[in-house]
């Protein structure tokens, strides 16, 4: 475990021991029930500061992976499930687990409600950022510079359909420092927003005959890219923990499963997370049954209270497409996205762009780069974290005054949406019959149903508009409600 750990990785050292030591346990080398050492011994074994391994044992423990059992110490959680003896266990450190893999559609490469509405209308988003936030003048600047360094260099012409080298290698550098994925500028490939890589992992994956997994509330415009694709798409209950991985495995033992659509972070639309033993076991099902989990992590850069849980790009690469958007971090109208994947994936996903798109667009990705380096992404972050999380309680106490006998409700821990189940299906028809008239648009119920037997809700995001605007529509809403 030490050679995982290493001071000038770039990543704090207690992340890194955290993911070290979710890394043995999804390996199977620490089984449920497993005694840790203490702090004080683990720290002199390692030569940290204890402070470090405190931190990421409280960490753990926060997320699942671990318990506190008071004088009896720290031990791995014995909710999760027990890895099977065998090859994945006993591989050396560098090699990936030994199992089924999924069935990519490989093509050799050659040899050479979307717009906002006008006027006074409200539009209850999904989750939307405030782009009035971001500064002008520092991406003004950042255009600037790119295309006078791009004009300098004759760099104007075509170039890679993997996207902006600068590009690939800064959101490399955050992928390993913030969110634990070990991975280079030859595991990305750069997208015209997420949409466009779950659209690409479903090309890869397509096959004759097989089917994707969702659950029964999810994305739409993911199970549109599948049955675009000529995949369909079969519902999965979920519940408060996330997707029912029993269920999962019964399909895949009935049918033949090419991918498992997943929003593990915050599930779109419910916002809950995926819980540690469902984690894994449903990357024991993936291998086992060789499909490929697509991880949109749509939402990771906006929390509001502890560490998120890792993603699982971060400890099973070997069946994990990871999707991401920088639209929400930065601006939707960059149109800035990527897909985290092996090597030959990505050569794969970059001649799908060849195909579709020709390349990026990489005087804004060369933009884009340079707003990392500059520090501004992360200035930006932290200031709009703390407006959003304003927003967010502003929402919280709106829909519970307005709302509150209709719907249930949780407070997101983070993300830029809340979710609201009825209970009221009555005052759900009435909100939504009578909403357009009254000036507010938000994505009907149904657009997030894949099952009949799904619960029926919305999804408002509280991110895009000042407070004040959002609690006046929730306002309305709880009016048409009461009829």
């Amino acid at each position: 475990m030490q050679q995982r750990i290493q001071a000038d990785r770039g990543a704090p050292l207690y992340m890194q021991l955290a993911h070290a030591l979710i890394h043995e346990i999804e390996r199977g080398r620490l089984q449920p029930g497993s005694a840790l050492p203490s702090s004080r011994e683990l720290a002199q074994e390692l030569g940290f500061n204890r402070k470090t391994v405190v931190t990421a044992y409280e960490e753990l423990v926060a997320q699942g992976w671990l318990e506190a059992a008071g004088r009896k110490g720290t031990a791995v959680a014995t909710s999760l499930p027990r890895s099977r003896p065998g090859a994945a266990a006993k591989a050396p450190e560098a090699s990936p687990p030994i199992g089924r893999r999924p069935i990519y559609r490989f093509v050799p490469p050659p040899d050479r409600p979307i717009a906002v509405p006008p006027g006074r209308v409200i539009k209850l988003d999904e989750g939307s950022p405030d782009g009035s936030l971001f500064p002008p003048e520092p991406l003004a600047r950042a255009f600037r510079t790119a295309a006078l360094y791009a004009a300098r260099r004759q760099q104007l012409g075509y170039r890679d359909p993997c996207g902006s080298d600068k590009l690939r290698a800064s959101l490399a550098t955050m992928l390993r420092e913030e969110r634990g994925l070990v991975v280079d500028a030859e595991n990305i490939c750069v997208t015209r927003g997420s949409q466009m890589g779950i659209a690409l992992a479903a090309r890869l994956l397509a096959r004759p005959g097989a089917v994707a997994l969702a659950e029964a509330l999810t994305y739409e415009p993911a199970v549109a890219a599948f049955q675009a694709a000529g995949v369909p798409v079969l519902p999965v209950p979920l519940d408060d923990e996330g997707i029912d991985v029993d269920a999962v495995e019964r399909a895949c033992r009935s049918r033949k499963v090419c991918a498992v659509f997943l929003t593990p972070h915050h599930q779109f639309p419910s916002t809950v997370s995926l819980a540690p033993e469902r984690r894994l076991r449903l990357v024991e099902l993936a291998r086992q049954f060789g499909f490929a989990i697509i991880e949109d992590d749509y939402d990771h850069e906006f929390r509001f209270g502890s560490q998120p849980l890792l993603p699982m790009a971060a400890y099973a690469p070997d069946v994990v497409i990871y999707v991401g958007s920088l639209s929400k971090l930065l601006l939707p109208a960059l149109r800035v996205g990527y897909i985290v994947a092996p090597a030959p994936v990505i050569a794969a996903a970059a001649h799908q762009v060849s195909i579709l798109d020709g390349m990026g667009n990489s005087l804004t990705e060369d933009a884009v780069a340079l707003l990392f380096e500059e520090g501004e992404v992360r200035r930006h972050a932290r200031k709009a974290t703390r407006i959003y999380g304003e927003r967010r309680d502003a929402l919280a106490r709106a829909v519970q005054a307005e709302l509150g006998a209709m719907v249930s409700a949780r407070l997101p821990a983070g993300g830029l949406a809340m979710w609201l189940e009825f209970q009221d299906l009555a005052a759900l028809a009435r909100i939504e019959a009578g909403a357009a008239a009254a000036g507010i648009t938000f994505a009907q119920s149904a657009s997030y149903r894949l099952s009949p037997e799904a619960p029926h809700g919305l999804r408002l995001g509280f991110a895009s508009h000042p407070a004040d605007r959002t609690v006046q529509a929730v306002r309305v809403l709880g009016q048409l409600g009461r009829g």
